[in-house]
């Protein structure tokens, strides 16, 4: 009987132990040169805000953007270095392994995105201003380069856009486009996709967005239901919104995420929208290192004359995220190595610091799943 008992209580205890162990939902990708072991893996409670570290990688250089799979058992990286690369780990027991790495044959890929049919990978090569495209298999892993597109081209700003920067790759919602803000063109290419053709990106029925002169096109977000485009502008800290159809942006709207009175060099770094669709965020770096909240309109339009501002509670505001239930905004500031953790009022949309802070090595993005 006692054996039994015995038993019984070490299940038991297994169960209670099993039960305790925090499940990973929270992923940091970040720059090296200061320390930071590459990637990070968290549990981030969303009753309480608070996060607990689970693991990191060990030497993984520069792993500055990342995204993972629906099923959350492969997750990608680009290493941000001249030679740039993307790596491939399985993700299993809340640890990272690394499966492979690839050439993206772009220097400093600063972006990657997964095509909603989990085909392919695409990367944006900053300094390189090009593209490359990865077919994904199966088994997590990937193929040798495949498509490359290599933009040509400058713009208005001499010490920034003196040459092609393409600085993101972002899929319409209904996975029919894959966009390319190119920061030193001034331009937001969009290719028609398909995933049944060798290579994936229909470079003959390409449109073209033509940005300001001097804006330099960074990030861009789609409202959920892909009708509204907003394209977020780093060198003049504005926001250009579009209607979107049928692969064609028509011109709407342009607003400053700073005030009127600011005088300062803008730095505008990421943008989303939350999940009810209802307002607008992005960050700012430079002198003023805040999130702007603009309220969205019926019409698509932002709510300029009721935008707001909340203090990042750091340096160097670099990528956010909003956790699905909308109650949380995570900011990743790079020069002061934390991550702050800020309420969101789901009614007025405003931002609360919480006091609760991850400490981390130069974080640069926040994937929340």
């Amino acid at each position: 009987m006692k054996y039994i008992l015995g038993g019984i209580i070490t299940i038991l205890f297994g169960i209670r132990v099993h039960a305790q162990t925090p499940i990973a939902n929270l992923l940091v990708g970040t720059y090296t040169q200061k320390g930071s072991k590459g990637i990070y893996v968290f549990n981030f409670d969303t009753a309480t805000g608070k996060a607990i570290e689970l693991s990191h990688t060990d030497s993984c250089t520069n792993p500055s953007f990342l995204t993972i799979t629906k099923d959350k058992k492969y997750v990608y990286a680009v290493n941000e270095t001249g030679n740039g690369m993307l790596s491939a780990f399985s993700f299993n027991d809340n640890h990272l392994k690394l499966l492979q790495q690839k050439i993206t044959k772009g220097a400093d890929p600063c972006y990657i995105s997964l095509s909603p049919d989990e085909h392919n990978l695409f990367v944006a090569n900053y300094s390189g201003g090009s593209i490359t495209q990865f077919h994904r298999f199966a088994d997590g892993l990937i193929s040798n380069p495949q498509q490359f597109i290599q933009h040509t081209g400058s713009s208005k700003n001499i010490s920034r856009q003196e040459k092609a920067h393409v600085h993101g790759t972002f899929f319409s919602p209904n996975g029919a486009y894959l966009l390319t803000p190119d920061l030193g063109m001034d331009q937001i290419a969009i290719y028609p996709y398909s995933y049944k053709t060798s290579l994936p990106l229909n470079l003959e029925k390409v449109d073209t967005i033509i940005s300001k002169a001097g804006a330099g096109p960074r990030h861009i977000v789609f409202s959920s239901n892909g009708r509204y485009l907003y394209v977020l502008e780093e060198l003049t800290g504005s926001i250009s919104a579009y209607v979107f159809a049928k692969g064609k942006a028509t011109f709407i709207q342009t607003v400053y995420t700073h005030p009127p009175s600011f005088t300062g060099a803008p730095g505008s770094a990421d943008i989303h929208i939350s999940p009810d669709g209802l307002f607008l965020y992005a960050s700012n770096r430079g002198e003023e290192n805040n999130i702007a909240k603009f309220p969205i309109l019926s019409n698509g339009k932002l709510d300029d004359k009721k935008k707001t501002f909340t203090a990042s509670g750091g340096k160097k505001p670099r990528n956010f995220t909003i956790s699905k239930d909308g109650n949380w905004v995570l900011v990743a500031n790079q020069d002061t190595d934390n991550i702050v953790i800020f309420k969101r009022d789901k009614i007025t949309g405003e931002l609360t610091n919480t006091g609760n802070i991850i400490k981390i090595s130069m974080p640069v993005c926040l994937v929340l799943f």
